[in-house]
């Protein structure tokens, strides 16, 4: 019988970050569904199909209408740790029976590890019951939290997500759909969040659109149309359904009972005007799967972009061996090396495309004696060397980025192991040199290793690689879509932030 109680799963033991390793980590993946009978399920498979966007946690709101009583009800259950490992058959079929649904995958940019902090968040208040998910971080955090507080706000959570809930239930607005987008008006920054509420389900990206947001549909055993919202088109692909458009930047979507009769999806701008799209472009590089259309765009198409305008750049030539053998970085390196090596081979230079590092997806924690090199050990459980490829040959290795430095200098040092002839580093963006505000988690600038050295030869050098060469700003922008109502957000290469925020007045500098 129904309860109406929001419930979370027992505390279990969450699997350490597994290496933290030198890149930058991602944000969070975010799932709507409405409209299917087993709408839990099919947030699980989607959420399963978006786990490399978030790995520390994940979570599912269900709603069910209780018929006896006429009254909506509410069931989460959310935990440490994968999808796979949160969520099992009796949870899905009988805890989280319903309708609709929302589901999580949590990487922290903002607050701590705590259990408090999963998403998605439920609450009740005077429009009735609403859970909410969020991809991305908020600028004006410190001064919505202390306005809040001041007013009356009891916070549950440390993270960023929960400020939507309170601007929300805070609102003056009559309609829900004016409370939400009133609330959407206050926050600053990255947002992308789906809403289920009594009514409807909500989809939202925020006025510059920095994180990939889109919708898609499938068609019930009655011959009506079930609808999803998710991060990536890969988790549309998982559970059948038919991309439909992405959500735009600026724009609430509502998808309730009487869009699931017309087809016709509600629509509503944030903010009256809408500024220049400004894209995350390392949603392109390195975050979203390769087999993802995000921002209306195929993934592995500018990858292999990326990796042919870099070997444009800085081609390789072959050595005493005869060839230049070019391997990647699995696996987000992957589609970029194919690029990389056809043109390169293209400039007339003999370029083999092999694989000379095994990535293990199985990753626990490292136990190591005191004294021996931690980080040695945190990469040598994740890659291992095919010595065959390596041993005398010319090695080009295609990597997407380099952050700290820390896990390039130990991959490099282990393809060493193997007696390569030469080892050259290519990387498919420009050298990193700020943090992200808009959900990436970045080091500092004094953490980065390209604020450390002045050229690409002394990173080559600490790196201990003969040579290094990273894509140019301009290989980057013309390896990425343009046109019209197409912008990217650059900052942790340039420096030039779309959305600003002072901390001490909460006071927002948009860029013109």
């Amino acid at each position: 019988m129904d309860n109406g109680v929001s419930s979370s799963a027992s505390q279990t033991t969450s699997p350490s970050s597994p290496l933290e390793l030198d890149k930058p980590q991602c944000n969070c993946g975010v799932v709507g569904a409405y409209n299917h009978r087993q709408a839990a399920a099919m947030t699980y498979y989607a959420l399963h199909s978006l786990q490399h966007r978030g790995q520390e946690a994940a979570g599912i709101v269900a709603r069910r209408y209780n018929y006896e009583r006429q009254k909506f009800y509410y069931y989460t259950h959310k935990d440490e740790g994968l999808v796979l490992d949160v969520f099992d058959e009796k949870v899905l079929t009988e805890k989280l029976e319903g309708n609709a649904a929302v589901g999580h995958n949590r990487y922290s940019t903002t607050g701590s590890a705590s259990a408090a902090n999963i998403q998605p968040f439920f609450t009740t208040y005077r429009s009735g019951g609403i859970a909410l998910a969020h991809n991305g971080n908020l600028t004006n955090t410190v001064a919505l939290r202390k306005y809040l507080q001041y007013e009356g706000s009891i916070f549950q959570t440390t993270t960023d997500s929960e400020i939507f809930l309170h601007l929300i239930a805070r609102s003056k607005k009559d309609s829900q759909t004016e409370q939400i987008r009133d609330a959407l008006q206050t926050a600053k920054g990255a947002y992308s969040l789906v809403i289920l509420t009594d009514n409807a389900l909500y989809a939202a990206r925020d006025p510059h659109g920095f994180r990939p947001l889109c919708i898609g549909r499938k068609k019930n055993d009655d011959g009506s149309y079930a609808y999803f919202v998710v991060s990536e088109t890969c988790a549309l692909d998982i559970i059948s359904a038919e991309y439909v458009r992405d959500v735009r930047h600026n724009e609430i979507v509502i998808i309730d009972d009487e869009v699931v009769k017309t087809g016709e999806i509600k629509s509503f701008n944030i903010e009256d005007t809408t500024p220049e799209a400004r894209h995350c472009i390392f949603e392109y590089i390195y975050f979203s799967r390769p087999d993802s259309k995000i921002f209306g765009y195929n993934v592995d198409r500018a990858r292999r972009k990326l990796g042919k305008n870099l070997a444009g750049e800085s081609p390789v030539p072959p050595g005493t061996s005869g060839a230049v053998t070019v391997i990647a970085v699995p696996d987000s390196g992957n589609t970029a090396t194919l690029g990389f090596a056809r043109v390169n081979h293209k400039h007339g230079f003999n370029t083999k495309f092999e694989i000379g590092l095994i990535r293990s997806h199985y990753v626990g924690r490292t136990f190591i004696a005191p004294g021996q090199d931690k980080r040695e050990f945190k990469v040598k459980t994740k890659f291992n060397i095919v010595r065959g490829v390596l041993e005398g040959r010319k090695i080009v290795v295609v990597d997407d980025s380099i952050v700290r430095g820390t896990t390039s200098r130990s991959l490099i040092k282990l393809i060493r192991e193997a007696q390569p002839e030469e080892v050259h580093l290519r990387i498919t963006s420009p050298p990193v040199k700020y943090p992200c505000k808009y959900g990436m988690d970045f080091p500092s600038r004094e953490e980065l290793i390209a604020n450390h050295y002045p050229d690409e030869q002394g990173i080559g050098d600490e790196l201990g690689v003969d040579s290094l060469c990273y894509l140019s700003f301009q290989g980057l922008m013309n390896s990425v879509p343009s046109g019209d109502g197409i912008g990217y957000c650059t900052a942790c290469f340039t420096g030039h932030y779309p959305v600003e925020v002072d901390v001490a007045s909460g006071k927002l500098a948009t860029e013109e």
